[in-house]
């Protein structure tokens, strides 16, 4: 019998599972790597054969995933033993790379076990776990080619690396205390005060009574602080300049998460899962003040949770006094995370008060990885560690394209046949520290994947660093490619939809076609090819990008438009909040079209209802307004309807009627939490109507929703479940975010279908 065996089966154990599996039966033959996979050669009787297949598939190692399993032919004749052959030539680039996930269980009771060589060794790894991605330079994935090249395995390490009976068999990382990497404390000014496990225990020593401990992980640097601390979390806001934005937080136990946190069971599996990824969770009233300071999450009702998912993670809630620790990027405000030593003495040394560095090198920086239980379904907001890079499969094989993403929350894509590759988490590409982390992050995975792009794909806005690298590229076709319609292309991919359907597109901003801020619209998309049936209300946008950090001049401008003439007067009650001179000047702005670009943007919307109730006039990161508009809200059934019009062949979703209803109701002193339940309402009713108006034009029922409105998860559960009633078939996002981080995909998958065509 020959098998072979396609997906994730190489450097996570796969080959001395199935020598084990084979002896288990009594079987001959041998197992190998090759270009593809794993090519397995084996002979036996019929039904310990039988029982061996099953077997492969049910009890594949936990890092394993089978993607396609041929067996080519059946031979039972009996041979003698079963052996691990070498491979026949390189590893080929097609094959799959793991992740990083966390430590299994088998190296947690080692690390607790005193007597284990092994014992509190904060690196310790096999097959089954640890580093992948982050420590990889180049295939084949051989010691040499990774960060551990330069560590030597001692004997007892050597050993088990070479033994097929070993859960380390291969296991590249493999190292202990004798041989492997090492961990120090440091201060800021440069001098190392402990070494080894002495450094781990003053680390959660210093914890405790308040500093701040710049920890390097898996992927980069992580700040970290006691939780329960206040003046602690307030010392690393004022030191990192970050305001407001909540941190995430590492709790020791699931238990200690559900002490702060409601976890559902589709949330705990995701908490415990291999990924590890922060969930963002609903704070229990009853009990959050206990464990976790009031400024981790201020003005929120959710709070971003995960669990340790290195050794070293374990060993710092060892002996400690408290249950959660504040776990945040190392980096400053707006840079990408740190990754190496030296770059977070000079980057950190302000906000850090020690410094827990090891010397194992990191090769890919990779953030933790944000999820989301929506619509009873797990959901990224931000893929990358524990996902990256697993690719999206595709529903056929495409030509070989790099779609090089949006501004904010970049990620690239990479296709290689039917599988997309969607990068980790790069950033806002705001600044040359970004950009250089982009430019890496795609030539890491050229080399590694072993891709070259016959086209490049970007944004319509030539001003984005991605759309200038892209056209700096020589010898590669470009395509240009609107920001909405990459938003909708990118849920066909994932979804593996083919033909024209609908797309609701939702989010702050992208560069539409007709020169105006698009981001409140319904598409017909086709592929390559699109079609704008509909959109929100054009409004001015007044100051450009300076109006998304100061909702209020959003209120302003959707007042102004209702009643141009006698706006102060009709508004009174509103708009003196907002101080006399800052109205004239941008009331003038309005009058003259002075930078004021139209929008059609939802987010903008929520910002600006959400300063109209006086929630926020300015924010401090992206998307707070309308976060904290949805986090008020109270259960009422009521709602403020909009109106669907025509323009020419152009539907128009009006909410100026529901924007004028808040206005009033803020006059007759309604709660701002009843305010938010009927306009979420009323903003379901609308759009609702509006695709169901599409539907009439077209005679199209699906529909794709995209955007980093429906990161909102009110409304995207009450949206889906009325257009489910209405009979249209709904599809958005599960393996990629919703947000800008999807649009690489849909660019890819663009490009993607614009070549074939043109071929």
């Amino acid at each position: 019998m020959f098998v072979r065996v396609r997906g994730i089966v190489q450097g996570v154990g796969f080959r001395p599972f199935i020598y084990q599996l084979a002896h288990r039966y009594q079987l001959g033959g041998w197992v190998r790597n090759d270009s593809n996979g794993v090519e397995i050669d084996a002979a036996g009787h019929a039904e310990q054969i039988d029982r061996f297949l099953r077997d492969i598939s049910a009890k594949a190692p936990p890092l394993a995933r089978i993607d396609e399993m041929d067996v080519l032919d059946r031979k039972f004749s009996p041979v003698e033993c079963f052996t691990i052959v070498k491979s026949d030539g390189e590893q080929s680039r097609s094959t799959l790379i793991a992740p990083d996930v966390c430590t299994c269980d088998d190296c947690f009771r080692e690390l607790n076990d005193p007597l284990n060589r092994r014992y509190r060794y904060p690196f310790i790894n096999c097959t089954h776990c640890g580093p992948r991605y982050t420590i990889i330079k180049d295939i084949p994935y051989d010691r040499d080619k990774t960060t551990m090249g330069s560590f030597a395995m001692c004997p007892a390490c050597r050993k088990e690396y070479e033994d097929p009976m070993d859960r380390r068999f291969h296991a590249q990382p493999n190292a202990c205390w004798e041989c492997g990497p090492r961990v120090w404390l440091e201060t800021p000014a440069g001098r190392k005060v402990a070494e080894g496990d002495d450094a781990v225990l003053r680390s959660v020593r210093h914890l405790e009574t308040g500093s701040i401990l710049a920890v390097k992980g898996l992927g980069g640097f992580h700040l970290a602080v006691h939780a329960g601390d206040e003046g602690a979390v307030n010392r690393l806001r004022s030191r990192k300049v970050r305001e407001e934005k909540p941190f995430a937080v590492m709790f020791c136990s699931v238990d200690a998460v559900k002490e702060v946190c409601l976890v559902n069971a589709e949330e705990e599996v995701l908490l415990t899962g291999l990924q590890r990824p922060i969930v963002l969770l609903k704070i229990r009233a009853d009990k959050a003040g206990s464990v976790i300071a009031p400024s981790v999450a201020p003005h929120n009702r959710f709070l971003g949770a995960f669990l340790p998912y290195t050794p070293l993670h374990f060993l710092l809630f060892e002996g400690c006094s408290y249950d959660a620790l504040v776990m945040t990027s190392g980096n400053r405000s707006d840079e990408p995370i740190v990754m190496t030593n030296e770059d977070a003495r000079e980057r950190l040394k302000d906000i850090a008060d020690y410094f827990l560095f090891h010397d194992r090198d990191i090769h890919m920086r990779c953030d933790d990885s944000v999820t989301r239980v929506l619509h009873g379904k797990p959901r990224p907001m931000r893929r990358a560690r524990g996902y990256v890079p697993l690719p999206v499969f595709l529903r056929e094989p495409v030509p070989p394209v790099l779609g090089v993403g949006a501004e904010l929350k970049n990620t690239i894509c990479l296709t290689r046949g039917r599988e997309a590759f969607l990068s980790q988490h790069i950033g806002d590409l705001e600044n040359l520290e970004t950009l250089n982390s982009f430019e890496h992050v795609i030539s890491h995975l050229e080399r590694i994947l072993e891709i070259q792009p016959e086209c490049v794909v970007h944004d319509l806005h030539p001003d984005y660093l991605s759309t200038q690298w892209a056209l700096g590229q020589k010898g590669l076709q470009r395509l240009a490619v609107q920001h909405h319609h990459a938003h909708i292309a990118s849920v066909a991919a994932e979804q593996k939809l083919t033909g024209p359907l609908l797309g609701l597109a939702l989010d702050g901003t992208g560069f539409g076609t007709d020169g105006t801020l698009w981001g409140g619209e319904i598409l017909r998309v086709d592929g390559h090819r699109f079609e704008r049936l509909g959109h929100l209300r054009h409004v001015p946008l007044p100051g450009g990008s300076k109006a998304i950090k100061e909702p209020w001049r959003m209120a302003l401008a959707y007042l102004w438009s209702i009643d141009p003439r006698n706006c102060e007067e009709t508004f009174a009650h509103v708009v003196e909040r907002w101080s006399v001179q800052n109205r004239r000047i941008l009331v003038q702005m309005l009058e003259r079209r002075v930078n004021s670009p139209l929008t059609s943007s939802c987010g903008r919307l929520f910002d600006a209802v959400s300063a109209l109730i006086g929630l926020r006039d300015s924010v401090t990161y992206e998307g707070q307004a309308a976060i904290e508009l949805e986090q008020v809200m109270e259960a009422d059934d009521g709602s403020y309807e909009g109106i669907v019009t025509r323009e020419q062949e152009t539907l128009i979703l009006d909410p100026y009627p529901m924007v004028a209803e808040v206005a009033g109701e803020v006059k007759r002193k309604q709660g701002v939490g009843i305010i938010s339940a009927r306009f979420h309402n009323g903003l379901v009713n609308l759009l609702s109507e509006g695709i169901r108006r599409a539907r009439e034009d077209t005679g199209l029922n699906r529909v794709a929703m995209s955007g980093g409105v429906f990161q909102n998860a009110y409304l995207f559960d009450k949206l889906h479940s009325e257009l489910m009633q209405q009979g249209f078939q709904v599809y958005s996002h599960m393996e990629v975010p919703t947000n800008d981080a999807c649009i690489a995909l849909g660019q890819a998958y663009i490009g993607a279908d614009w070549l074939m065509l043109r071929s």
